[in-house]
């Protein structure tokens, strides 16, 4: 009889092994689909924005509504509510912090689409810039946090019921009013933080009520009378809600904005907020290693370090065929081996090549010494 028990038990360890080691590549592949969905998203209601703006009609950042009436920017709504329907989905499958460092390849998607279908250039830092994202996102795939079970409804609203959460929930609304009514207004037309901002952090709430949507799918699915318990309703009002403003805050970043700036920028903001929440929530980090709270960190500072390269050099027209000749005049300068003013002027087909040779060496030395005003 013993040896019944034991086996029984272990026969349903091994399923539950199995099944969650299902769920994990379930979630992976949603939340690789969604990335995909979501920064095509981009590129497709950026393209009905500029569209608009050629009409003449109202611009969204200027507070206009005109592109409900063009259908690039409706089908860049359907591929985003794809992609949502699918996290949604991973969420559900997988936990947290694994589904939204993914976010990253949306990044990926957005600033590759956005070279080839909005002329948007992306150079050498940007490439580099993305493939970091990539890097670290793995980086913290492999070392992420496992969430606390939460396998019923009631599980659920103990965890929303928890003073700390509760705390942090109240200062996402009050900081979100703050932005959209005080802020916004004077400072949301030349700040590209402000309405991505407003997007990300009511956005760790909106993860939030999916994670406990899921739940109630789930359970439902298992026959108990979920429909009837006030939370589910709540729930799903705080995320019609919750999305809603995200999408109308992130329609005017996209419009005033250039589209390979705010998709990277809003990841790193709305990462940010989804760990947080889901560390204060479901109290991820209490049983973690050193070296997976090291490897979690190392990986989204990756992130924002790739970030930085997509953000800050963007206007840098620098790709792998300048490097070669940079090196090469940065050394004749550092030598002294660049040609003199006379021995330019005595040959007339080079002259020009000299010239801009001479200008360079005279740039070294301001840019070494990180003098501005070379530039």
């Amino acid at each position: 009889m013993i040896d019944v028990v034991v086996l029984n038990t272990s026969i349903v360890y091994e399923m539950t092994q199995s099944g969650g080691k299902y769920d994990f590549y379930i979630g992976l592949v949603l939340a690789m689909s969604s990335s995909i969905f979501i920064g095509g998203s981009f590129i497709l209601k950026k393209k009905g924005l500029l569209r608009l703006a050629r009409k003449g009609s109202m611009r969204a950042g200027q507070g206009g509504h005109a592109y409900l009436k063009e259908w690039l920017w409706w089908a860049g709504l359907l591929s985003m509510g794809a992609g949502e329907v699918a996290n949604f989905a991973a969420y559900a499958f997988a936990p947290a912090t694994l589904v939204t460092p993914l976010g990253a390849l949306s990044v990926l998607v957005s600033a590759i689409l956005s070279s080839y279908f909005l002329n948007e250039k992306l150079n050498l830092h940007g490439k580099i810039g993305c493939l970091l994202s990539i890097l670290g996102s793995t980086v913290m795939v492999i070392h992420a946090p496992q969430e606390e079970e939460v396998e019923t409804l009631n599980e659920m609203s103990h965890k929303l019921g928890d003073p700390g959460f509760v705390v942090f929930a109240t200062l996402v609304v009050i900081v979100s009013l703050i932005l959209i009514f005080v802020v916004g207004p004077r400072h949301g037309q030349t700040n590209i933080l402000v309405y991505i901002t407003i997007c990300s952090v009511i956005g760790a709430l909106s993860v939030s009520c999916v994670k406990g949507l899921g739940i109630t799918i789930k359970e439902l699915i298992a026959g108990k009378p979920v429909l009837k318990h006030p939370l589910s309703w709540i729930l799903l009002l705080s995320l019609i809600i919750c999305v809603s403003t995200q999408i109308n805050y992130l329609n005017r970043a996209l419009d005033i904005f250039n589209t390979s700036i705010v998709t990277p920028i809003y990841y790193v903001f709305f990462t940010t907020s989804v760990l947080t929440c889901s560390a204060i929530l479901f109290k991820e980090w209490q049983h973690m290693s050193a070296a997976d709270i090291i490897g979690t960190f190392s990986g989204f500072l990756t992130i924002i370090v790739g970030i930085f390269l997509l953000h800050a050099f963007k206007d840098v027209n620098f790709t792998l065929a300048n490097l070669p000749v940079s090196l090469r005049k940065d050394d004749r300068a550092v030598n002294g081996t660049l040609p003199t003013t006379y021995e330019c002027f005595n040959h007339d087909e080079e002259r020009s090549t000299c010239v801009g040779e001479i200008q360079s060496s005279e740039n070294v030395p301001s840019r070494r010494n990180g003098s501005l005003a070379a530039f």
